[in-house]
């Protein structure tokens, strides 16, 4: 007989944790979006030297749509002629909604956005009011040093002393986002030299940024002292032979045009792109600051951000994950009944390739095993409509999901996920599982228990709304999510998964505040504010 679910504990997972999870016409929160995953930050682009460079930008985009699904933009540069000589100008387009959407007249790259250089933006809000177009990235200005363009992935966690003192001066804010912060510290820079007037701006500022600028000359790519947000740098074969290059978040939006990965954007580094690059094929190289500190690299990038066919701090995601499922099978196996394989099956789309190495290494451990497809995931979610007296978070997972009833009947079943965070969307999603009858279920996460909310361009719920925060251990988290059992990845085994060393041997860290509380940035109390 398949065994039931675990009675519930005396404290049943919080119902005031719990947000609305689907959007309903009508109702106060509609439109209100699932966090119940860590939310993804933010996805940069850049091109130079290539003659469809808003081409390549939105297909760029396309490839990191899972960075931000809020808006997107794209600014591009090109060279007019006037009465005067020459000129550069800049031109913009930018909307809220996915990438296809907002670039859906074809119009707009062919006659809109022209020129042979670009900056684009996919917008996920951690800071600024989303849904207001002024909060959409790209960003540009005209002053001093010419246009100027930028694109931001991370948060900065000096937001308020730096817009207090900004403000003090007069400074005029045209959105409520940390990034226009960065295009005020440039401007009023007393340096004569463009290079020199980010360095100085990006040494005032603190927290992770990696950034995509666009001057009249260069496009120039830099990354916070500690590296937390990726950026890596490649180049792409023009249809004439010559080369143009790029930055993107992911190394899988080169893949998508056909362009070849260099080397990440180093932390530390401001990295300029311009006319001798194009001569020699060399880059030039700045410091932002002279001594920079042991990297601290987001690990959550290799839990679940990135896509694993990318290369994110120099390493393979796909290659991390495995080693991930390896790890936490050598931690928590489950063994197979007398004459009965275990039953493996991943939560689409994030804990596929961990899953793989979570039941070849179970089966190494003498455990009978086969993973198996037992979830099928619909990617063409829309509106939903909810009946009075229906559970919300139930209809939302089966919008989402399906089992195969016939994988997962009368099995015993491991069911790995990369995270959990309420735990609301993982209660319901292990509630439509039991309905297909297997006999047991056990749940086995690629991550430790989430603890703390990031600082640094992850949108988490707070503390208080954490659902490893509401129970004393994994017995507790098990019983309100309903499986017989439920097990976390340790940190070391976490650490174990991930390189130590960057290419060149030196020492690489990683920042696992979620997890530890351990922030390697101070931060002020308003960091992680949204205006809505």
């Amino acid at each position: 007989m398949p065994k039931q679910p675990p009675a519930a504990p005396n404290s049943p997972l919080p119902e005031n944790i719990v947000l609305p999870i689907l959007s309903i016409p009508g109702e106060p929160n509609a439109g209100r979006r699932d966090i119940d995953k860590p939310e993804s930050n933010c996805g940069v682009i850049g091109i130079y030297n290539h003659p469809e460079a808003s081409v390549m930008a939105y297909y760029a985009l396309h490839a990191l749509q899972h960075r931000g699904q809020e808006a997107a933009g794209i600014l591009t540069a090109h060279t007019e002629e006037t009465p005067k000589g020459p000129k550069r100008k800049f031109r913009i387009h930018k909307d809220n909604g996915l990438v296809l959407d907002v670039f859906k007249d074809d119009r707009l790259l062919s006659e809109v956005l022209i020129g042979d250089s670009a900056i684009a933006h996919n917008r996920y809000s951690t800071t600024g009011a989303s849904g207001k177009v002024e909060n959409i990235q790209p960003f540009f200005m005209y002053y001093r040093g010419g246009n100027f363009g930028l694109s931001h992935n991370g948060n900065l966690t000096n937001t308020r002393a730096l817009r207090e003192e900004l403000n003090q001066a007069g400074t005029i804010f045209q959105t409520s986002t940390d990034s226009e912060l960065i295009l005020h510290l440039v401007a009023r820079s007393q340096k004569e030299d463009q290079v020199d007037q980010i360095r100085d701006a990006l040494q005032q500022a603190r927290g992770a940024f990696s950034l995509a600028l666009l001057t009249d000359t260069s496009l120039i790519a830099a990354r916070d002292p500690h590296g937390i947000r990726p950026l890596a740098f490649g180049r792409l074969k023009r249809p004439d032979g010559d080369w143009a290059y790029m930055v993107a978040s992911e190394t899988c939006a080169f893949d998508i045009i056909g362009a070849e990965y260099i080397r990440d954007v180093r932390p530390n580094e401001i990295l300029i792109i311009d006319e001798q690059t194009l001569k020699t094929g060399e880059v030039r190289s700045a410091k932002i600051i002279d001594e920079a500190p042991t990297p601290r690299h987001c690990i959550f990038e290799y839990i679940y951000f990135s896509r694993p066919d990318s290369k994110v701090f120099e390493e393979n995601v796909d290659k991390v994950r495995r080693k991930l499922g390896k790890n936490l099978a050598a931690e928590s196996p489950v063994k197979n009944e007398p004459n009965k394989k275990v039953t493996v099956i991943n939560v689409p789309d994030s804990s596929n390739t961990a899953t793989l190495g979570y039941a070849s290494e179970n089966q190494k451990l003498g455990n009978q095993t086969k993973y198996q497809i037992g979830l099928i995931r619909s990617h063409y979610v829309g509106r939903t409509f909810i009946q009075p007296g229906q559970d919300r978070r139930e209809m939302k997972v089966k919008v989402k999901f399906n089992t195969v009833k016939g994988v997962l009947k009368d099995k015993k079943v491991v069911v790995v996920d990369d995270s959990i965070v309420r735990g609301t969307t993982s209660k319901a999603l292990i509630a439509l599982i039991r309905e297909a009858k297997p006999s047991e279920v056990h749940l086995r996460i690629t991550a430790p228990p989430i603890t703390h909310p990031c600082k640094y361009g992850m949108d988490f719920p707070s503390r208080e709304e954490l659902i490893a925060n509401h129970y004393a251990n994994e017995e507790e988290i098990g019983i309100a999510l309903g499986v017989d059992s439920i097990r976390y990845l340790s940190i070391k085994k976490l650490l174990d998964a991930v390189p130590r060393k960057d290419k060149s041997g030196k020492e690489v860290g990683y920042c696992t505040a979620c997890f530890t509380g351990n922030y390697p940035v101070p931060f002020d109390e308003e960091t992680q504010e949204n205006d809505d």
